[in-house]
């Protein structure tokens, strides 16, 4: 799979910022769920989009996880698609 990481200097500094982010979560776990998944969307995702997958780079790993992985539900005001879309992304079964 080619990724935008691959011609990372095609994205914009904050999508740049993002992809970096991702790939360096501390675990790697979230690196492998976060990097892959940035290197699929992130030249792809609208500034909401963006926005929302942001907002998760800033929270803890472990609370990302557990939603990611169907083991906790997410708060109100966590995008609920974007954490089902990396759930299929990893293979997790959501339901």
């Amino acid at each position: 799979m080619a990724a935008p990481a691959d011609s990372a200097g095609a994205l914009d500094p904050r999508r740049k910022r993002a992809l970096f982010r991702a790939w360096h979560r501390g675990t790697r776990e979230m690196d492998l769920i976060m990097g892959r998944y940035a290197d699929r969307a992130i030249g792809t995702m609208s500034d909401q989009e963006l926005a929302a997958f942001e907002q998760l780079l800033d929270l803890p790993e472990a609370d990302v996880f557990g939603w990611v992985s169907g083991t906790n539900e997410p708060p109100a005001g966590i995008d609920p698609g974007l954490i089902a879309r990396l759930g299929e992304f990893r293979g997790f079964d959501q339901h």
